[in-house]
């Protein structure tokens, strides 16, 4: 069913279930492939060609990324590192390189301005792409993803995949069909038949509770889904009701946001050993709460509300948050109001195996000096 090809038969389509008619856009989501994993095995050839595991260690932590040698045994991202050495014994863990990560990333990110302004990153490795109209006048968006990840091999030597679709729900799962190294296109005309096909539990934006939600409803495909009244899923669903009803259609109509704002700023780290005292426990907050404003201060960015995690060694895991009258003016402020949140769990009954500390309700540093200055002026 699925070509790299594209639909040129017209530039409308009809909004099927909705009854507008939209112009059709050439949207591309470009992925690395096992991206943190990638790097590390270009910059190191030992490492070629074997499983391995960014993140973690093989008695502690979580993977951060695998390769696909790795994804083979089972490995993935988000698993604890026990779990992943059983699964792989031979598996090779590497301490992540962030400044690296990044400045690959930047590499890949002037790749794709050469063809478009309207860029939105969703992260270090994954960015949707307007290319409906481009600055290379290049007809099909086919032929500028080849384009992009022709060149994103050149300049970085990693492999890219992309998907390409006229929505940025389906472009993003047009990019899993042909991993690695690969891309596809899912056009207007077989949009909605490909939706029906899918699980729901593998749509983006559906997480396991409410795939579980939906399966006990008696909704498995994104058929079942499309059999549903808008009614129905707005009574079971909230708001997300309208979102499911309009993506069983293969309708998505968001706009891909070059201006799109970060959510948060968080940095977290997992212990050799479990901690059970308060001041060894605050001690570790401090290198988190700079590493977090070292990152808000690159982006000219603060925020008035700090957010703790714990995970105990149980892997039980808890969150608390304190949001403050103004912006966050040093690491110390930040480091203090997590410390006090931590305080409040103490005693504890576990051992603590990772801290965290997240940055919240962002704005822009310069608007806010800005401001303050209109204040005293």
């Amino acid at each position: 069913m699925l070509t790299d090809d594209e639909d040129r038969s017209g530039h409308e389509r009809e909004s099927e279930g909705i009854g507008a008619v939209v112009p059709v856009r050439k949207i591309l989501h470009i992925d690395m492939d096992a991206f943190y994993a990638s790097v590390e095995q270009r910059d190191n050839p030992e490492l070629r060609g074997k499983p391995v595991a960014v993140g973690g260690s093989a008695a502690r932590g979580v993977v951060a990324a695998a390769s696909y040698e790795a994804r083979a045994f089972g490995v993935r991202s988000a698993l604890p590192s026990v779990t992943a050495k059983r699964r792989c014994p031979e598996l090779i863990f590497v301490k992540p390189r962030f400044d690296v990560y990044r400045s690959v990333s930047a590499q890949i990110h002037e790749i794709f301005a050469e063809h478009t302004d309207l860029i939105e990153p969703l992260s270090l490795d994954e960015a949707y792409l307007d290319v409906t109209e481009n600055k290379q006048d290049v007809e099909f968006a086919t032929e500028i993803a080849t384009i992009i990840r022709a060149r994103i091999k050149e300049v970085t030597g990693l492999n890219a995949s992309a998907g390409i679709s006229y929505c940025k729900f389906l472009a993003k799962l047009a990019s899993d069909l042909n991993k690695p190294n690969g891309q596809a296109v899912i056009t207007p005309k077989n949009g909605p038949a490909f939706v029906a096909d899918l699980a729901v539990k593998k749509f983006h934006g559906v997480g396991p509770a409410t795939a579980e939600k939906m399966q006990r409803l008696g909704i498995v495909t994104g058929a079942d889904l499309r059999e549903k009244s808008l009614t129905f899923l707005r009574d079971n669903f909230g708001k997300s009701g309208t979102w499911y009803y309009r993506i069983s259609r293969g309708i998505d109509e968001r706009p891909v946001q070059p201006d799109r704002q970060r959510k948060s700023i968080g940095a977290e780290d997992t212990f050799a050993a479990d901690i059970f005292d308060l001041e060894m426990a605050k001690a570790e907050l401090g290198p988190l709460a700079e590493k977090v404003w070292r990152h808000a201060e690159n982006k000219q960015i603060s925020g008035r509300t700090v957010t703790l995690k714990v995970k105990y060694a149980d892997f039980q895991q808890i969150t608390r948050s304190r949001t403050v009258g103004h912006a966050m003016r040093s690491e110390r402020e930040i480091g203090d109001l997590a410390g006090a949140m931590l305080t409040e769990l103490f005693p504890v009954q576990k051992g603590i195996r990772l801290l965290g500390v997240t940055l919240s309700n962002l704005n822009d540093r310069t608007q806010q000096d800005e401001d303050q200055l209109s204040l005293l002026g």
